[in-house]
């Protein structure tokens, strides 16, 4: 049987355009399917917006994009191990948002799940509450936070089978498997390809409905 999601790094081109938005897993670059971020880089488009927890370095992750000028809007958790990003924030170059982790994560969240946002008491009384509607529940005061959704995931598993229930490696797990909720496309980017029933349904983290294409590795 032909496996319809299989896709070639070249045909990634064709899920892209000029001012998208794309979600990343990742944590310092752990994570990141930096094959497809190549292929992004490769393809020229530009004015990109970038959701995920850190720009990882100039030459890892997400760092490319940034070091190449193709970002236009960020968002993202910390930027201080990639210095590009912070000059170029500075500069007026990107627009950078910084979220707290765990409200980043929870927003990403609440963008799969269909929520209308949540509210939490995290960035109250910092720059984080600019611009955010304030509740008070039970004399505290929260911030309502607002879902966040995107064009494209693009993911890093250790594993997937042939119709994409994916499984990750240690740390690799963070916010991949959010990411496959949030996004209108997701692209997994696979270390290993097994057969479908090889994998144990226990291990399986993201199942394969959330799943659209697969870049098998070479």
């Amino acid at each position: 049987m032909t496996n319809k999601k299989r896709i070639d790094l070249s045909s990634i081109k064709d899920h892209l355009y000029d001012g998208m938005s794309i979600m990343f897993g990742g944590f310092m670059g752990i994570g990141t399917p930096e094959k497809l971020v190549q292929e992004i880089l490769n393809s020229g488009v530009k004015d990109l917006t970038l959701i995920g927890n850190d720009t990882a370095f100039v030459e890892t992750g997400v760092g490319p994009l940034i070091a190449n000028n193709r970002v236009k809007r960020l968002i993202a958790s910390h930027i201080g191990t990639n210095p590009e990003t912070g000059k170029k924030m500075i500069a007026g170059e990107i627009d950078v948002e910084l979220v707290p982790q765990g409200t980043l994560a929870e927003r990403i969240r609440a963008g799969g799940a269909g929520l209308g946002g949540f509210l939490t008491p995290t960035g109250v009384g910092t720059v984080v509450e600019e611009g955010k509607q304030k509740i008070q529940i039970d004399g505290i005061d929260h911030l309502l936070e607002l879902p966040l959704k995107a064009d494209l995931a693009i993911i890093q598993a250790q594993k997937s089978d042939e119709i994409g229930n994916l499984i990750y490696e240690l740390s690799a797990q963070n916010f991949n498997p959010l990411i496959a909720l949030a996004a209108k496309i997701v692209i997994v980017q696979a270390d290993h390809v097994v057969n479908t029933g090889d994998l144990s349904p226990d291990q399986i983290v993201t199942p394969a409905a959330l799943v659209d294409y697969i870049v098998y590795p070479e």
